[in-house]
């Protein structure tokens, strides 16, 4: 009578096909838990107004001086002003504030810089701590221009 040898590589390889089942299995379920919003609710819309965003983009980068842009933390304050070139025109337009996270947070207030030098202030009280997107959108002596920065809002 001989005694066979087993080996234990066949459970390794079932152990192993176990292993990464498993694995796949708990990154199939945290996939399907994770919330995927689209970036916004009109999407598909705003991809068709790509073009036109472009060349209003490139209109707003080509000014002689860039749309200031300031966050105060201390006093809760955002200021937008205008650089001279845009000064003394009607200018009417919209402050999207975009929040990546949370769709719901999401809002919009009308543009409408006031004063020399062309400014307006907002009290950022109501934004929630974190990242956000400020877009402006605005139209001066029948031209359109856009801008889109990120502001981190602190406690």
């Amino acid at each position: 009578m001989s005694q066979q040898k087993s080996s234990r590589w066949p459970y390794y390889i079932i152990a192993t096909y176990v292993l990464f089942a498993s694995y796949i299995g708990y990154m199939v379920q945290q996939a399907m838990r994770t919330s995927v919003d689209l970036v916004s609710a009109d999407y598909y819309q705003q991809e068709l107004r790509h073009g036109q965003r472009m060349v209003a983009v490139a209109r707003t980068n080509a000014l002689p001086t860039p749309i200031q842009v300031e966050l105060n933390p201390a006093t809760r304050r955002l200021t937008l002003e205008l650089p001279a070139a845009l000064r003394g025109q009607t200018v009417k337009g919209t402050l999207h504030f975009f929040r990546p996270s949370n769709q719901e947070l999401d809002f919009t207030l009308p543009f409408q810089p006031t004063g020399e030098p062309a400014t307006q202030q907002l009290n950022t009280s109501r934004l929630a701590p974190g990242l956000w997107r400020l877009r402006v959108d605005f139209t001066a002596n029948n031209q359109t221009y856009f801008l889109e920065e990120e502001l981190s809002i602190e406690q």
